[in-house]
């Protein structure tokens, strides 16, 4: 049995887990601490209870980018964190964030083990993976990563609700009433055709591919989006988007195509489809890069990026990659 697998049926101690809080707390910001790192290797090496808490504590970043808006993305919300340890005292913001992990072990930190989505929505997948699904009328559903839905349809309405993540929807037959796809930031109609609904913090993305989607805002009139076009959606207004620097809806087949996409924003994707974190250095964020890269191995994704690219791969944990320029 792999780690990856053994793992998932770990469940850490909540004194475990405080010691993986605290070495997140201190790692954070000491990239050049070899010293420190080779410390933290050594207790991440210990024990498998080690690398499950680890694994859990790492994936917060997402949790938090994707609860509290004010927090960026990229280990930011750890940075957060760390700012709130300097203010409070590292015990005070270690039993903050303890608290936020420990009280709900048996929910939060098992989440792998018995994910939330199965008893809190109707179709969902984890970090990872990609599911489809055919509803009653001839709908079909591909969700992404990390992603969360819920269906009602009666003999009057067939609502798509999506709670969390990114969806594509291809349109089936007419039925008792328009097809909707609701999220936080708006309200979709699609009549026929494709398009890929992507929520985040503060907005959400519609992509049209195929046919013809209407965008509902509350006291105002609907926004009509054609074929190959996007639009970026708030809760107040809708904004057409010029051209993506990455296929909308090419996750579906597995793949992540690119057309001259900075080199921190295409990591941020990466990071969607795998545990921990995924970075690189400021003074590489710029670089640009146009491919096709499949999904189903992110390590060996990344391993393509120094053949293309004046970078190299950094590996401190399975969970902590960053990468530098190359000397």
């Amino acid at each position: 049995m792999n780690h990856a697998s053994a793992n998932e049926h770990r469940q850490p101690s909540p004194a475990v887990v405080r010691q993986a809080i605290e070495w997140m707390l201190r790692l954070n910001g000491q990239e050049e601490n070899s010293r420190l790192h080779r410390r933290f290797e050594h207790w991440l090496a210990a024990h498998p209870d080690h690398q499950c808490a680890w694994q859990r504590v790492q994936s917060l970043n997402t949790d938090l980018n994707s609860r509290f808006q004010a927090l960026p993305a990229g280990g930011a919300a750890f940075e957060a964190l760390e700012h709130s340890a300097q203010r409070l005292g590292r015990r005070q913001a270690l039993k903050l964030l303890s608290g936020l992990l420990v009280l709900g072990s048996g929910a939060y930190l098992a989440r792998d083990l018995t994910p939330w989505q199965q008893w809190n929505a109707d179709f969902a997948t984890g970090i990872g993976q990609h599911r489809g699904f055919v509803l009653a009328d001839g709908t079909r559903l591909r969700l992404n990563t990390d992603t969360a839905v819920n269906q009602d349809f009666n003999a009057n309405q067939r609502l798509i609700t999506l709670k969390r993540g990114e969806l594509l929807v291809i349109c089936g037959a007419q039925g008792p009433g328009p097809l909707l796809v609701s999220c936080k930031h708006g309200l979709f109609e699609g009549a026929f055709g494709r398009f890929v609904v992507r929520q985040e913090a503060d907005s959400t993305r519609l992509s049209v591919t195929e046919g013809r989607v209407l965008i509902h805002l509350p006291d105002a009139p609907a926004i009509t989006v054609d074929s190959g076009q996007s639009y970026s959606v708030n809760g107040r207004r809708a904004a057409l988007l010029p051209e993506l620097d990455m296929d909308p809806g090419a996750w579906a087949d597995g793949l992540i195509v690119t057309r001259n996409m900075r080199l921190d924003d295409f990591l941020a994707e990466v990071s969607r489809y795998r545990r921990g974190y995924l970075g690189c250095e400021q003074a590489i964020a710029g670089l640009r890069l146009s491919g096709v890269f499949r999904l189903e191995d992110t390590d060996k994704l990344l391993a393509i990026l120094p053949q293309t690219l004046p970078v190299r791969l950094n590996y401190r944990t399975r969970w902590w990659v960053t990468l530098q320029r190359t000397a």
